[in-house]
């Protein structure tokens, strides 16, 4: 049983980018995903700490990348929930499990359609498979996040038309039956409101 100190220690070192440290923790026998507390392992902190290096290292030694948090972050979900592309990048490369859910059951390309990650959004549209109509626990899509919870401007637009060119259904109502054109027009988003249109949303 290796010393819950130097478990600490092992995390510290992650956090810090510290590879040379974690190196030897590791010969030690410490588990390259030992957990702290709050459930987060030395490749989430390193992401969480943008130390890339670190986070590359700990994905050839083995890390499991998929491992959440006490709120359900992952080294992917962190990425598409701050817009950090290199990350998701890295992740993406890496096999990670597209399927995790955020702690309000969205996937990946919920939060970074919301938050107007166009880039993180691209991404995940063109190389990526991932469900650009799963439903989260409001009723909400990824389009419908990107309509409803962010300002219209040129992002949102450019979100919108990424989710709709690669198959986002603008036919999927939220939770009391709203479609995506009806919000749009609500909020006087014209722009989005074309776009939609264009895609043939009614």
């Amino acid at each position: 049983m290796v010393d819950m100190n130097v478990v600490s220690e092992f995390l510290t070192a992650a956090e810090a980018g510290d590879i040379n440290a974690l190196k030897g923790y590791l010969q030690q026998g410490v588990d390259i995903n030992s957990q702290n507390k709050r459930k987060r392992t030395a490749i989430l902190l390193a992401a969480m700490n943008d130390q890339l290096e670190t986070v590359k290292f700990l994905i050839q030694e083995g890390a499991d990348i998929d491992l959440q948090d006490q709120i359900c972050l992952n080294p992917f979900l962190y990425g598409c929930i701050n817009g950090k592309l290199e990350l998701v990048k890295m992740m993406l490369q890496a096999n990670t499990d597209l399927e995790r859910l955020t702690r309000f059951g969205g996937v990946g390309i919920h939060p970074a359609s919301e938050k107007g990650f166009v880039e993180v959004v691209r991404e995940l549209v063109t190389t990526t498979d991932i469900n650009v109509n799963h439903t989260n626990i409001c009723g909400w899509t990824p389009l419908i996040e990107a309509i409803l919870l962010n300002d219209g401007g040129e992002k949102q637009q450019e979100i919108v038309r990424l989710l709709v060119e690669h198959g986002a259904d603008t036919q999927l109502v939220d939770q009391y039956g709203v479609t995506p054109l009806a919000m749009a027009r609500e909020k006087g988003f014209t722009e989005i409101e074309k776009i939609l249109l264009e895609a043939g949303a009614k």
